[in-house]
């Protein structure tokens, strides 16, 4: 029996439209790294897209919204049947090795930095007219918004991977960072093939 490896990911890593604001640059330049790095994988690697939070909890496109404001929308109870189903294929699937791949800065799949905002001073208004503007407008609001609301990064993982790491603390985490694309591919390639 040929034992199982498996990379658990998260999506807007291989297709860039799950971006909350729509796709950048970075995020297909991302993508293109990622799914080059997959294709190089050997036989004994699976890898497991899990369904955005975010997407699943509000829909595309959304504002930008930190850590607090997405908590505040429920998306505490979102990460559980998301880690529900990461828990169901490893418990199925029992893989050698497990590989954990989050987004730095991210609310929700950011594992070492996640975004941070005041959920009080949050206008929860912006996710229904977001879904009416079109790529250009939404670039250009999703700067004023995280300005206008004092968004920060922080310490510490998001949503959905603090939930990750106290389910399956004998996992691999890593982070990846869209604004440095060669060098996290590169730890991530690393990571995998050694």
């Amino acid at each position: 029996m040929i034992t199982v490896n498996l990379l658990i990911i998260a999506p807007c890593l291989l297709s860039p439209f799950y971006v909350y604001r729509g796709p950048k640059e970075k995020e297909y330049m991302t993508a293109r790294e990622l799914r080059t790095l997959v294709g190089e994988l050997g036989d004994e690697w699976h890898v497991l897209a899990y369904p955005c939070p975010e997407f699943e909890l509000i829909g595309w496109p959304r504002p930008p919204m930190g850590r607090e404001s997405f908590e505040r929308l429920g998306m505490r109870e979102r990460v559980q049947v998301i880690a529900d189903f990461i828990g169901r294929v490893l418990t199925e699937e029992k893989p050698g090795r497990v590989v954990l791949v989050g987004v730095k800065g991210s609310p929700t799949c950011g594992v070492f930095h996640t975004t941070s905002n005041d959920p009080d001073s949050f206008d929860y208004g912006l996710i229904p007219a977001f879904f009416y503007m079109d790529k250009e407008k939404r670039l250009e609001e999703s700067r004023k918004i995280i300005e206008r609301f004092e968004f920060h990064v922080k310490e510490g993982p998001g949503v959905l991977f603090e939930e990750l790491m106290e389910r399956f603390p004998e996992a691999e985490f890593l982070e990846f960072d869209k604004d440095d694309v060669e060098g996290s591919t590169e730890r991530l390639r690393r990571a995998i093939m050694g």
